[in-house]
């Protein structure tokens, strides 16, 4: 029996929300790896912002192939990663980025506070086109 998912429910199961972790290529070193909010609409891309002048946002450009990972922590454990170009970044727009993303991660009431105290000049959001999927549920046995 296979424990991959079929592309419903690793569309879905990405969509939901889970702290993702993105690893990022660096040259002479390990890629580096770091959690990171992420958005995710199926048949889209997967959507992530930072900070330009942190260490991940130097490492991102255009045409870097990174990946990211959501997991389910709880029993019957499950995973997703994708693989794939970074497509573009962009400036962070406060309204159209950082509040919906802090939403998601912190509900209306909370996310509306982080966003209105966020600051998102220097912020960046990055696009990556998932091209490759890895998946488990280990509620299939």
């Amino acid at each position: 029996m296979s424990l991959n998912m079929n592309r419903n429910e690793r569309e879905a199961f990405l969509a939901d929300v889970h702290v993702g972790v993105i690893s990022i290529p660096r040259e002479g070193r390990a890629p580096l790896t770091a959690p990171i909010w992420y958005s995710y609409e199926p048949g889209g891309e997967v959507l992530v912002g930072m900070g330009r002048d942190s260490l991940k946002g130097r490492l991102i450009s255009e045409g870097v192939v990174i990946s990211l990972c959501a997991q389910d922590e709880n029993p019957p454990y499950k995973y997703v990663t994708v693989e794939g170009p970074v497509i573009s970044v962009t400036e962070t727009d406060s309204e159209r980025d950082t509040r919906p993303m802090a939403i998601r991660y912190l509900g209306k009431e909370l996310g509306n506070q982080y966003a209105d105290q966020s600051v998102s000049e220097g912020n960046i959001q990055v696009r990556i086109k998932p091209e490759v999927w890895l998946t488990v549920d280990y509620g299939k046995l």
